[in-house]
């Protein structure tokens, strides 16, 4: 198994500039984040909200060309669920949001540059987990979306570097409530360091 491992990253680079291989954290804020109302009749606008939080986020790039890549990524975001979604004396309850991702790079600089501002555009899904929930049992909430944003790499050594990433994920809103009123937008904070081979 190591073997055809070993053989499938070596076949890949042969045939790329470069692959990057990074893991970071960041923080997610979130807009537009009312889930809706369980009845009709709630007083509410928002009987149930959601609220950004700490974001662990994992990325595998591909840079094929002197000036494009190709990324694919995981990303865990401890949200909070809202209850009263409406106001500061919400209640408020940890759960997860896991999101794979998808991303189309076009960079300014040549591959080799010491930086790297790149912009970025592609589709992802994001599985909302309620509290008592378990993705791994098919609990939770997917919804599919698009997203797009830009960063900046920044080459520290011959096989390092730091990236800093502005994103922005927008998808339908979860849990099929009344009203739910158009899509999330949760919005990406990171920094990474990544390995290149």
């Amino acid at each position: 198994m190591m073997k055809k491992l070993l053989l499938l990253v070596l076949s890949v680079s042969s045939w790329s500039q470069a692959l990057e291989l990074s893991a970071g954290g960041g923080i997610s804020r979130l807009s537009n984040a009312g889930l809706g109302k369980i009845s009709a009749t709630s007083p509410l606008a928002n009987d149930f909200g959601l609220d950004g939080g700490v974001r662990i986020v994992m990325r595998m790039t591909l840079n094929s060309g002197d000036f494009t890549g190709h990324e694919t990524g995981y990303a865990y975001n401890r949200t909070q669920l809202l209850q009263n979604g409406d106001g500061s004396s919400s209640m408020k309850t940890g759960m997860a949001t896991h999101q794979g991702f998808y991303n189309y790079l076009v960079y300014p600089t040549r591959e080799g540059s010491r930086i790297r501002p790149f912009a970025a555009g592609g589709v992802h899904f994001a599985n909302y987990v309620p509290p008592g929930a378990s993705a791994t049992s098919g609990g939770g909430s997917t919804k599919f979306g698009v997203n797009y944003g830009g960063g900046l790499k920044i080459r520290v050594s011959e096989r390092f570097l730091l990236r800093f990433d502005v994103r922005q994920y927008r998808n339908p809103k979860p849990f099929g409530l009344i009203n739910p009123g158009g899509w999330i937008r949760s919005n990406e904070f990171s920094t990474s360091l990544a390995f290149v081979l």
